[in-house]
């Protein structure tokens, strides 16, 4: 994988010319040029700085320390979609919700549901697959303290608008976890050709929509999940039984067999 970010030296960080991405090699080329972009000084520098100085768990790894790519099968009729990569998560590892504590809430419940192939995510060569989902995020670096800023949210859109475009084929259903997901995600869906209604739906545990699609894409059923993160798993404000709903409904709708 090239992740030099050599053609990251204007705009976007590798932005430009994004529409050329077509079908399923597309992806794949796509998840190169974001594990290369540098369009955000700010997160550039954390991750970096998160890279080099590490955790005293993890002193033997070599972190990814690069935005972390979408992770999932090219033809996925069903996307779960984040808020950004853990400074000491998916930073490290190189794959979304993959060495945290949201990753082991996120996958054990794929698992559940029979979504994915093992109930943990530990590295990249760890074996793990999913089926028939994939899972991104709005913003692809860590930033300091979870918190993205507004100008890095739109900053980072093009990559999600261009992912929903590429995964449109098959795309049937969505799953956004939180409210800065859900915030950031409507206006893809809007830019990527779904119609969003106006006002613009707030954010809520259980919440259901469908976005109709422009006649050259199906319409899309939306879902509303709290998000994996500590602060709601630790306090029983989602608990496993509730993402496993949320997270069966949804690929049900997306035409996937789920498990009880």
């Amino acid at each position: 994988m090239d992740t030099s970010g050599r053609d990251g030296s204007a705009g976007h960080g590798g932005l430009d010319g994004l529409e050329g991405l077509d079908g399923f090699g597309g992806l794949g080329r796509l998840d190169e040029r974001i594990a290369g972009c540098r369009a955000c000084p700010r997160l550039v520098a954390w991750r970096e700085e998160v890279a080099r100085t590490k955790r005293a768990a993890f002193a033997d790894w070599t972190y990814w320390g690069r935005p972390v790519p979408g992770f999932g099968p090219p033809d996925a009729r069903l996307l779960i979609v984040g808020l950004a990569p853990a400074a000491h998560g998916g930073n490290r590892t190189g794959r979304m919700f993959t060495g945290d504590r949201s990753g082991d809430v996120l996958y054990q419940a794929l698992y559940d549901v029979g979504l994915a192939s093992q109930p943990t995510a530990v590295s990249l060569d760890d074996g793990l697959e999913l089926h028939g989902v994939r899972i991104t995020s709005p913003v692809h670096c860590a930033p300091p303290a979870n918190k993205p800023t507004p100008e890095e949210r739109d900053t980072c859109r093009p990559w999600l608008v261009q992912e929903l475009n590429l995964l449109r084929p098959t795309l049937r259903a969505v799953v956004v976890l939180g409210a800065f997901g859900w915030q950031a995600a409507l206006p893809a869906f809007a830019e990527a050709g779904w119609t969003v209604p106006r006002p613009r739906p707030a954010f809520a545990h259980g919440a259901r929509l469908t976005l109709d699609g422009d006649g050259a894409r199906d319409g899309l059923d939306l879902f509303g999940c709290f998000h994996v993160s500590q602060r709601n798993t630790f306090t029983g404000r989602l608990t496993p039984a509730m993402l496993r709903e949320v997270l069966g409904t949804a690929a049900e709708a997306a035409g996937l067999r789920a498990s009880s």
